[in-house]
């Protein structure tokens, strides 16, 4: 947008049409069930949509994580609506029961505790049963920490790519890191994003600098759009040098920038493949360059066998 579509002297019904809202789902379905996913606040419960407050209170269930959660954000809007469970441990069982329903006419909201439904949250399932059931799905959009903490970490936008939470044991997030470097080393250049736990934050920034590097450009949001809202930012070891002295508490979202332009890493990998297969084997080749470059094994070696056919003709 310019300056000029934000001056002080632009009314806003000048800098933007003013559109009329798409139809509620229930004034646009006819006949059929409607499954709505709706997007609740990631922490500062005035962040609920108009559309949102009026669907919640029009359904005939709202499908949650917790209902306990969920039953705090109805209150304060005074909706009086019936919740349902609906989490990772009774999605399938659920699911037929709900299509049944749905088939039948029902109208469904589906929300996560905070945030956006189906990010990292339950409820994949289901949309994907009413799809090939023909059931119509659409959306109420609104907070997502991802989005939120992408735009205030400093980092590049775009590309980005969300991975959910790294796996809980240091062995299995070093593995899934690695492989990340890996496809960094094979042209991926994106800004990584991950959920994390408070009480594994520190760890898992130990695992990142292991892999990554300590120079890596990071951000850790905590807490967004609360009262203690934090964004930190830096290298990987200046921000692990924060949570040290700060234990971190609330909802994580953990960033760090792409490689550098300049990085070598694939290059390096070949010069110590080559070095290694002048001499070894190429099983012997890739387990001993893998420690070097910190890169996993089964990679390590694919390109081994690559480079070693590339050296016999």
């Amino acid at each position: 947008m310019s300056e000029k579509s934000c001056s002080a002297e632009t009314p806003l019904s000048d800098a933007a049409e003013t559109l009329p809202a798409a139809p509620l789902p229930a004034q646009s379905q006819a006949e059929g069930g409607c499954l709505i996913l709706v997007a609740t606040p990631i922490g500062n419960l005035a962040d609920i949509s108009e559309r949102a407050i009026e669907v919640l209170g029009t359904v005939d269930a709202i499908l949650c994580e917790d209902t306990r959660v969920t039953a705090k954000l109805l209150l304060s809007r005074n909706i009086a609506t019936p919740t349902r469970t609906l989490h990772d441990h009774n999605e399938q069982d659920r699911t037929p029961f709900l299509i049944e329903k749905l088939q039948e006419g029902a109208r469904y909201a589906v929300v996560s505790d905070a945030g956006t439904p189906l990010v990292s949250d339950p409820g994949y399932r289901l949309v994907r049963a009413a799809i090939a059931a023909g059931i119509h799905v659409t959306g109420i959009p609104g907070p997502n920490a991802v989005i939120t903490a992408l735009t205030l970490s400093g980092l590049p936008p775009l590309p980005f790519m969300f991975l959910g939470f790294p796996a809980p044991r240091s062995e299995a997030r070093k593995t899934g890191f690695s492989t990340l470097r890996a496809a960094e080393q094979a042209g991926l250049h994106s800004t990584l994003i991950w959920y994390e736990a408070p009480h594994r934050l520190v760890e898992s920034l130990k695992d990142l600098i292991d892999v990554f590097g300590p120079e890596r450009e990071a951000a850790v949001g905590r807490e967004l759009t609360k009262r203690f809202e934090e964004m930190v930012r830096g290298t990987l070891a200046k921000v692990l040098e924060h949570f040290r002295m700060t234990a971190p508490r609330g909802e994580i979202t953990l960033l760090i920038g792409p490689s550098a332009e300049d990085d070598s890493g694939a290059a390096d990998l070949d010069t110590h493949l080559r070095e290694a297969l002048a001499t070894h084997s190429v099983k012997d080749a890739a387990a001993l360059v893998a420690g070097i470059v910190k890169l996993p094994k089964r990679t390590v070696y694919a390109r081994a066998l690559e480079l070693s056919r590339e050296l016999k003709h």
